[in-house]
């Protein structure tokens, strides 16, 4: 699985590569705007959404092995196009594209496929690890990169991170059994979905996976300029602030997950965090003090991170195996939607309202998650309309 998960931190770091940079170097840019910037920032949101079950439904057609290197390719394409872009429309296109290699899916459905069912958990944490992996590297990787030729740079590291991709699923990725699949199995994930969709415990996470994202996407569209303009941090050095308050956010989450899961108290702690997001990001936006910053970014990372690891898991928990596969794929539609509405939304308040308008979004849509997962979560084994989850 250690190639599974190479293949997925790379995509992952070329993606994430971009977020803490779009912000500053975009708004050069023949065209660009804080409202189109923001698109630019979430438009592979957009597509990753649309086009995570198709892929998936592809994959289990032509087989996943051919739908992964596809999407790898229209990938490196999208990145080729943002790299050559010499107007913000032009990077809006590549980052679409970019978006429209969605195999997130397929690769999911690879490691399924090529382990054994008491192997299947081990291997998705590790598949799932190599996420936050690629969120911490690329928080480091991306303004060291855009220091040495901007944008054009980091696209272009991009798509040799692609095509990388592609050789590893080639030669190092075993080809997994083709299996077939009848009638009456897609009637049987259609019911799945059905279910999902009216589960309230799985829409409550569904929005949160949606929220998390969302600020973050926002966020980051007003971070890097503080650090830049307010607390005077080069852009080029930005990592420098980056990297340790990563590593240390792991000091903040063990105490959190000792509490939750030793202490017996995992929906205060889910609350908790949400009300640490909610302080960190009025901090964010208020204040102008260099440690003071450092101390809300810091916590940020803490309840953003704790959040990133635990939602996925709630959601595994709140259905029975079988349903696992169809609640996760609307959780991470969920997901990619959060990151195309707070790229967009974030950069028309931006524009229109200032960092200040950014802070009361993000503080509203906050406070909202907090009202939303109010509710103590029901038993995993509880039932939907009398039916029992799948």
């Amino acid at each position: 699985m250690t190639s599974l998960a190479l293949l997925y931190n790379f995509r992952m770091l070329g993606l994430f590569m971009v977020l803490p940079l779009l912000a500053l170097y975009a708004i050069d840019f023949e065209g660009a705007t804080p409202a189109l910037i923001g698109v630019a920032l979430g438009a592979y949101g957009l597509t990753q959404a649309c086009l995570q079950i198709p892929f998936g439904w592809l994959s289990d057609r032509v087989g996943r092995k051919p739908v992964i290197i596809g999407g790898l390719l229209i990938f490196a394409l999208g990145s080729a196009v943002a790299a050559l872009a010499d107007s913000i429309y032009g990077i809006i296109a590549g980052r679409a594209l970019q978006g429209a290699g969605a195999i997130a899916s397929s690769v999911m459905a690879l490691v399924a496929d090529l382990t054994r069912q008491e192997q299947r958990t081990k291997a998705m944490a590790i598949v799932g690890a190599s996420i936050g992996l690629a969120f911490a590297l690329a928080l480091v990787l991306g303004p060291m990169v855009a220091g040495l030729g901007g944008l054009e740079a980091v696209f272009g590291f991009t798509a040799f991170l692609a095509l990388a991709g592609i050789a590893i699923v080639s030669w190092q990725v075993p080809d997994p059994p083709r299996t077939g699949t009848t009638h009456a199995e897609v009637g049987a994930r259609r019911g799945l979905m059905g279910l999902s969709l009216r589960n309230p415990t799985l829409l409550r996470l569904d929005t949160g996976i949606f929220a998390l994202h969302f600020i973050l996407m926002v966020s980051f569209q007003v971070v890097p300029g503080v650090l830049e303009s307010a607390i005077g941090i080069p852009r080029e050095l930005h990592w420098q602030v980056y990297l340790p308050v990563v590593l240390l956010s792991v000091l903040g989450i063990l105490p959190l997950m000792r509490l939750a899961e030793k202490g017996g108290r995992p929906h205060l702690v889910f609350l908790s965090c949400i009300g640490l997001l909610f302080l960190s990001l009025a901090l964010l936006g208020l204040v102008r003090e260099p440690w003071l910053f450092y101390a809300a970014l810091w916590l940020f990372f803490v309840g953003f991170n704790y959040m990133e690891a635990v939602l996925p898991s709630l959601v595994s928990k709140a259905v029975d195996p079988g349903g696992k596969g169809t609640a996760l794929g609307i959780f991470s539609t969920s997901q990619f939607l959060g990151i195309f509405a707070g790229g967009a939304a974030g950069g028309w308040v931006l524009q229109h309202y200032g960092v200040a308008g950014v802070t009361e979004l993000c503080l509203v849509v906050m406070a909202l998650w907090f009202l939303i997962a109010l509710p103590v979560p029901r038993a995993v084994s509880e039932t939907v309309d009398g039916v029992s989850l799948p």
